[in-house]
């Protein structure tokens, strides 16, 4: 009863504006990279649909209907592209703004297209937010983020800009204005600056948007740690600290038994953390759980959280890095499997794992805690794959920095 209650809170939280078979933004229609009420059962049998080159990004394939969206570099600078979601044909692209060339990381941009209603929008690498129309891709309105802060989002964090947008209501919800304007909210129709709020240094970590105790809220991983706002109002609910070096990637994740539980990891030497989160009246709190001081590190792959479990992708730079499962109660690691590699990144389908791996394979693994349970695997594109697969209506999205393939889950 209590998994049915919080998924029913979920989904009042979503924009009316698309169906849960779809992938509207970074990490999924609920924001936790969760598919429900669905299953994948073999990965080796999935069909090819088709493939289409793609410039180089990190952002994944944000899907709505019939359409496809990707953020990438074509030109020396940034695009967004509508794809037919069917064919893979291109419909249309908008430049955005220059982009970040780094032998380091990779060129090209970081972020991944937030798509509502008959608009797409789009967080650059040095601070451009744009909304463009869906079916042609023209600009409905635009804002220079790093003007309303004067001063660049990329500075003071290097590789550029990587927290995608987020649609809360009638507000797209982005991070990195600069002093007095850390966090800041656009009307998502207009573009105007509804508010703009903290002292908060953005990192690379998309925000997460939860319903805690009843209450919707973003949580915002900056510099100083976690930070939960009221998204109408840019007011700060509660906060919780969190060490920061060189780069801050994986978003929070929203889980426990109740709900109410909040876990982070930074790599550098950072380490994992988790924090209970509670509510008295009006009074917020966050009390630490556990935390484990350069350990259970996530690079930039975001974990998901699944009956009181988190797994993910652990280590830095690791080639032969491991999936793995911890307590999110606890911080206690259930199981480790290496060779997986710490670049890449996952999403849970049902009740297994979908893990795209950086050497290119799709691995299909049970989401239990009682030991690695391999279902299946199949190896599809080539090259660097540092990207979350994305699941719409019965196919997966996959991209390395060159193509993307859309694969078709063949029905019981």
């Amino acid at each position: 009863m209590l998994r049915q209650s919080l998924l029913v809170i979920a989904l009042l939280t979503l924009p009316a504006s698309f169906a849960l078979a779809d992938w509207p933004n970074y990490r999924g229609p609920s924001g936790n990279s969760t598919v429900e009420k669905t299953t994948i059962e073999k990965i080796a049998n999935v069909r090819e649909l088709w493939k289409a080159p793609l410039g180089d990004s990190f952002g994944q394939i944000a899907v709505a209907g019939d359409k496809a969206f990707a953020f990438i570099k074509r030109d020396d600078g940034e695009v967004a592209i509508g794809l037919d979601a069917k064919t893979g044909k291109e419909l249309w692209k908008t430049s955005i703004d220059r982009t970040i060339s780094d032998r380091q990381g990779g060129d090209g941009p970081r972020t991944t297209p937030a798509i509502d209603g008959d608009n797409v929008f789009i967080y650059g690498t040095y601070g451009k937010l744009f909304c463009l129309n869906s079916a042609t891709g023209k600009t409905v309105w635009q804002q220079d983020v790093a003007t309303e802060g004067r001063r660049t989002p990329v500075s003071g964090i290097q590789w550029g800009n990587a927290a995608s947008p987020v649609i809360v209501g009638d507000l797209v919800i982005v991070v990195g204005g600069g002093a007095g304007k850390g966090i800041l909210a656009y009307n998502k129709k207009t573009g105007d600056n509804v508010w703009a709020k903290t002292n908060e240094v953005l990192t690379h970590a998309t925000p997460t948007v939860a319903t805690i105790h009843n209450v919707q809220q973003v949580i915002c991983f900056m510099q100083s740690g976690l930070v939960s706002i009221d998204p109408k109002t840019g007011d700060t609910l509660w906060k919780f600290a969190h060490p920061y070096s060189t780069s801050t990637a994986a978003s929070p994740v929203v889980g426990g038994k109740k709900g109410d539980i909040v876990y982070c990891s930074a790599s550098y030497g950072v380490g994992a953390a988790a924090c209970r989160v509670s509510k008295d009246g009006a009074n917020w709190k966050s009390e630490e759980l556990w935390r484990t001081k350069g350990q259970n590190t996530n690079h930039w792959s975001t974990p998901v959280h699944h009956n009181g479990y988190i797994y993910g992708l652990f280590g830095r730079a690791d080639d032969n890095g491991p999936l793995g499962c911890l307590d999110i109660e606890t911080g206690l690691s259930k199981w480790s499997k290496g060779n997986f590699g710490t670049k890449g990144a996952l999403i849970l389908v049902g009740d297994h794992l979908l893990v795209q791996t950086p050497k290119g394979e799709l691995v299909l693994v049970d989401a239990t805690p009682e030991k690695y349970d391999e279902v299946d695997r199949k190896k599809i594109l080539p090259g660097k794959n540092w990207t979350m697969p994305s699941y719409s209506d019965g196919k997966i999205f996959a991209r390395n920095t060159a193509e993307v393939v859309c694969l078709e889950i063949p029905a019981k």
